[in-house]
């Protein structure tokens, strides 16, 4: 296998879905698949050419199996995740609505996820995992290393590994905040804007910046984070913007999408830009390269979408800005402007 150009850390877990939309209470059959933020980014990457690994831990039992297994299939080393005799693989259940009119529909295009997560194996992840003779030489080599402000709020060794981590010199780390209310619950989120700004690049939503640090204005936000090369601001189906460290920006326009449901897009978005990065794009087509990533997302029930084609993909790259703004995405695809 090729050596990993990114190395995603984090938890993924189990996911349990209604095979048909509506309130849980209603659901009698579910399907089953995996889901976590970092094992997202990772097949995402290797879905757009870039060798990706995962590192984590699941329970030695049926689901871990599966979802370790399932990633695997995506083109994602999985050679370093390990497995806990001890304790479950994390659990969440996917709640989507129908629109039928049920009093606890979540309505057409909306979803919720149900966590199960408390005491998995993930969460027992501490700084000894930068020891372990299969995840040490992966994180040691790779040009990039990704995290989320996930995997800090699962537990306080689970901190401990990514501030040590961050503390690593010379070692590119890219962290999404993907900003999670009910597990920093009790915890301080301030936390938060220390590994941002020990990190080399951040993705925020603008929602997620108000939340955390109260703001979303780009010379504000540099204030607070001086140190990253680079903040990525996401600002919904709207735009994504650049902020370079002198404060200058870059902005691109998100694509107009036929939303089927937003899990995911996050992830997929962070992935695009990531592979952006890596291929040392200039700056637009990065952001460009990860709203095509978010919209393939966009457009099924389920957190990794299939990407377009690599001709297509360069094609809107370097289209101008009116083909660009021009450009549709449905289920079916993506739907570049006419030729003019």
């Amino acid at each position: 296998m090729t050596p990993p150009a990114a190395v995603c850390l984090g938890e993924s877990m189990a996911v349990l879905a209604p095979v048909h939309p509506g309130p849980l209470e209603q659901a009698e059959h579910f399907g089953r698949s995996f889901g976590g933020a970092e094992s997202n980014v990772a097949c995402t990457l290797a879905a757009l050419g870039i060798p990706s690994a995962w590192i984590s831990r699941v329970g030695a039992d049926g689901f871990g199996r599966h979802l370790v297994r399932q990633i695997a299939e995506h083109g994602v080393d999985t050679s370093a995740v390990g497995y806990d005799e001890t304790r479950p693989t994390g659990l969440y259940v996917k709640e989507t609505g129908s629109g039928q009119g049920h009093p606890h529909d979540l309505g057409a295009g909306h979803s919720r996820l149900h966590y199960y997560r408390r005491g998995s194996a993930a969460a027992a992840m501490g700084p000894e995992l930068l020891a372990d003779p299969a995840a040490a030489p992966l994180l040691a080599a790779a040009p990039l290393i990704h995290l989320t402000g996930i995997t800090p709020a699962l537990s306080d060794s689970c901190h401990r590994l990514v501030r040590t981590l961050l503390a690593i010199p010379d070692r590119p780390v890219s962290f999404d905040l993907n900003w999670r209310p009910s597990l920093w619950a009790g915890r301080d989120r301030q936390a938060l804007r220390f590994l941002m700004n020990a990190s080399d690049v951040v993705l925020l939503g603008t929602d997620e910046a108000r939340e955390v640090l109260g703001t979303d204005d780009p010379a504000a936000l540099r204030k607070l984070l001086p140190r990253p090369s680079v903040l990525v601001l996401k600002d919904d189906a709207r735009r994504s913007t650049s902020i370079a460290p002198d404060g200058s920006t870059v902005t691109e326009l998100a694509l107009r999408v036929d939303v089927v449901e937003p899990t995911g897009a996050g992830d997929a978005f962070a992935a695009g830009y990531l592979a952006g990065t890596l291929k040392n794009l200039p700056e637009g087509r990065r952001l460009r390269l990860g709203h095509l990533a978010a919209a393939a997302a966009l457009t099924v029930r389920g957190d990794l979408g299939p990407v377009p084609p690599a001709a297509l993909i360069d094609q809107l790259l370097a289209s101008d800005e009116a083909d660009w703004a021009a450009t549709t995405v449905d289920h079916a695809g993506f739907h570049p402007a006419p030729a003019r």
